[in-house]
């Protein structure tokens, strides 16, 4: 299971579709091989509130946090990463270009001591695939 948050700086929207990016993070993880359809979830957060680097309005950003379950290695988490990266480099390369932009793609694991999960989203997947 992954959580994907993207958050993302209240002055793209009107360069850069939120849901284009939920959509296009969402198929990367999964085309990764590391994470079940059922378990992965995507969403973006619009900030209002927030300074880049100088202040300068023009200036903007997109933090993507990625949270998984315990037990990728070093090099798994980090493929992850990179795929998501390549995702976003390609999705904000125009804005890129023009304005002051910072990206940043975080993937840590979830500590499952006290991280307690209830769904029924792999038995629904698994129904619907059934003829």
């Amino acid at each position: 299971m992954p959580h994907i948050v993207i958050e993302y700086s209240a002055n793209l929207e009107d360069e850069v579709r939120p849901m284009r990016l939920v959509e296009a993070l969402h198929a990367a993880a999964l085309e990764t091989g590391v994470f079940p359809l059922a378990g992965l979830r995507t969403r973006a957060a619009r900030r209002d509130l927030y300074l880049v680097a100088d202040g300068d309005p023009e200036n903007a950003f997109i933090a993507v946090s990625v949270r998984i379950g315990e037990g990728r290695d070093a090099a798994t988490r980090r493929r992850v990463a990179e795929a998501l990266m390549a995702v976003l480099e390609r999705e904000t390369a125009e804005t890129f270009q023009r304005r002051g932009l910072a990206l940043s793609v975080d993937v840590a694991e979830i500590d499952g001591t006290a991280s307690l999960k209830t769904n029924n989203l792999h038995e629904r997947l698994k129904a619907r695939a059934k003829p």
